[in-house]
């Protein structure tokens, strides 16, 4: 089906939004947007690159979908982007236009800004770039076609045998974890309730019926949404709620588990269009512990250093097929598209279900064993005595690297050695962190990921503060 397809003949209501999440406005004549759009686009003689940067998410989406629809190359951004970080994206993308808020302040401004045709030709039309990349500090953009993220749509239906997908998104649009909730609601004939966090968090929500919907969530938004006894009961009748984007810890899960929340932990990425991998609801509520099966757009292999197959319950690195991975990194497109090694370590059970068991890049090794931060900041959590934590490894001229903890203490005066009492039962001897670092705060993103950067800095100061010898840390989360 042709993009254009999908436009004609939508209901007025298949999107919801909020104008005051109080009363939600059915109708944004989303239609109408985007005929806006494509017109001024296909004045143009030549396709152009366009930096996508729409802070009001139906804007957003008719730019996104007239930018595909005229074949242009887009390239999805995030509105709250710093000067260095939008300096970044300028340099690597010289785009020709720029689609977004203006300096006047409110979203009823479109922002046009022919530039040079500068690297304007590029080997692959169609083209949909997303960001990705931003934990480590450097965006980089994921190159995906509208045949990739139609892949993962299919695997997602098939997997859940759903016709028709309706989503309740919260989640950022530019990110593929929003981009794919819009993807499958537009596609499908679904609909699409779109929600800023925010108002959700202060119990604003739709009059809608959560069980004929799919809900999207990061940890760290699970884990505010379980302490409103409201919001409990809402989320609760979701048919399905999608938890990925970061490591979710078992005292999360176990709760989740409680409160009969029907959730369904995910292994995805940029790279293969979010999920491909899940654990269905009633496998979770039963007590299955993993990331789930494979979906059938995709195919997951473990294997050994040498890229030898491994066997189930065997630990390596996760190889990846899948119909929807990216084609490369703009500019750059990989030379073998056929197969993606990711950093991730793990195995697959017997009833092939993935388990995530941490990242190659950070596995800590100190005094010669092999530590995982994930293991570490589990143990961590279950004591109750941490709000937040993230183990990573410094370099240490004794034991190699040493274990090192930052955390966010749930009290003022709970010091780490109550911490580390507790885990002497739970954890062997050079698995408990060496070091403590206790912090108002973690430098996580909208995703829940850590900004390593921002880590290396409050592990720095800290240290030379307490008259520690700085080497250059390993960061391991």
């Amino acid at each position: 089906m042709e993009i254009l397809d999908y436009i004609k003949g939508k209901n007025d209501d298949w999107i919801i939004g909020s104008v005051g999440a109080a009363q939600p406005k059915h109708r944004f004549d989303f239609q109408q947007l985007f005929e806006n759009f494509y017109l001024e686009l296909l004045a143009y003689k030549t396709p152009q690159k366009i930096l996508l940067a729409e802070r009001e998410p139906m804007r957003f989406l008719a730019g996104f979908i007239a930018a595909c629809a005229a074949n242009c190359p887009v390239f999805l951004c995030n509105p709250d982007w710093g000067q260095q970080e939008w300096q970044e994206v300028f340099n690597l993308v010289q785009p020709n236009l720029i689609l977004g808020d203006g300096d006047s302040g409110g979203w009823n401004r479109i922002l046009y800004a022919p530039l040079p045709m500068l690297n304007s030709q590029f080997p692959i039309p169609n083209t949909i770039m997303i960001p990705t990349g931003g934990s480590s500090g450097k965006i980089k953009f994921a190159i995906h076609t509208w045949d990739t993220l139609m892949a993962s749509v299919r695997g997602f239906t098939q997997y859940f045998q759903v016709n028709k997908v309706n989503s309740f998104c919260v989640l950022p649009l530019y990110h593929v974890s929003g981009l794919m909730q819009f993807m499958r609601s537009f596609t499908s004939g679904g609909k699409l309730a779109i929600l800023p966090f925010k108002e959700l968090d202060s119990s604003q929500i739709y009059n809608i019926e959560p069980s004929d919907f799919f809900i999207s969530l990061v940890p760290t938004q699970l884990q505010r949404l379980l302490q409103n006894p409201n919001l409990i009961t809402w989320l609760s009748q979701f048919e399905t709620v999608l938890l990925g984007g970061a490591p979710a810890w078992n005292e999360l899960l176990e709760k989740a588990r409680f409160y009969r929340i029907r959730l369904a932990p995910t292994y995805g990425m940029t790279e293969t269009a979010s999920q491909i991998a899940t654990v269905k609801p009633d496998d979770f509520l039963n007590g299955k512990i993993s990331s789930g099966q494979t979906l059938p757009h995709a195919q997951i292999t473990i294997c050994n250093q040498q890229g030898e197959v491994l066997n189930s319950n065997q630990k390596g690195n996760i190889i990846i097929k899948s119909q929807s991975l990216a084609l490369g990194y703009y500019p750059e497109v990989w030379k073998s598209q056929d197969y993606l090694q990711v950093d991730d370590l793990g195995f697959l059970d017997n009833d092939g279900h993935l388990n995530i068991v941490g990242r190659s890049s950070n596995k800590i090794i100190t005094g010669g064993e092999n530590v995982y931060p994930i293991e570490i900041e589990s143990a961590i959590r279950a004591t109750k005595m941490v709000k937040d934590v993230c183990v990573i490894g410094i370099a240490d001229e004794e034991w190699g690297q040493a274990v090192t903890a930052i955390y966010i203490p749930n009290k003022s005066k709970t010091s780490s050695l109550e911490i580390q009492n507790i885990l002497k039962d739970k954890l062997c001897k050079f698995k408990i962190p060496k070091h403590w670092i206790p912090v108002p705060t973690l430098p996580r993103n909208t995703q829940g990921k850590i900004n390593q950067q921002q880590l290396q800095q409050i592990t720095d100061n800290f240290l030379r503060l307490n008259g520690a010898t700085l080497t250059k840390p390993v960061f391991a989360s």
